[in-house]
């Protein structure tokens, strides 16, 4: 797959459950930070959005769980953004250091909300990632 970002993370110990390993519910916390953070990179800041009256919300996850992280382990977070219809889809990958082992595969299907309307796509987003689609 062909990423457009990575974010380096390590995990916290209080983030384990007792079995030592990554809470599946942490898993969604790396994610929507490794969202932020490429935003931010790119030059749009999620808060200045909602100041705005623009939300960028999340439709729906689906996470496979492939191999758990533990206590102190690094990782990294992947992720590339595809454009489908409404939505903004982010493919994220999680990969444990330094051995790239898979730990989960993400996709997170977001819309956006406009003073509290539905819209196709914000403006600013699809000025950044996607400048050569033409907007209704």
């Amino acid at each position: 797959m062909d990423y457009q970002y990575e974010l380096k993370m390590k995990v916290r110990d209080y983030e384990c459950d007792l079995q030592g390993i990554v809470n599946n519910a942490n898993y969604q916390h790396y994610t929507e930070h490794a969202r932020h953070e490429f935003l931010l990179a790119n030059g749009v800041s999620f808060s200045e959005l909602h100041d705005k009256g623009i939300d960028a919300v999340v439709a729906r996850i689906t996470i496979d769980f492939k191999s758990p992280l533990r206590s102190r382990d690094e990782f990294v977070c992947r992720l590339r953004l595809e454009r489908q219809g409404i939505k903004y889809v982010f493919f994220q990958d999680i990969y444990r250091l330094p051995d790239e082992k898979l730990a989960i595969k993400a996709r997170v299907d977001t819309v956006c909300v406009q003073d509290g309307q539905l819209v196709r796509g914000c403006d600013e987003l699809n000025r950044v990632f996607f400048p050569d689609e033409v907007c209704e």
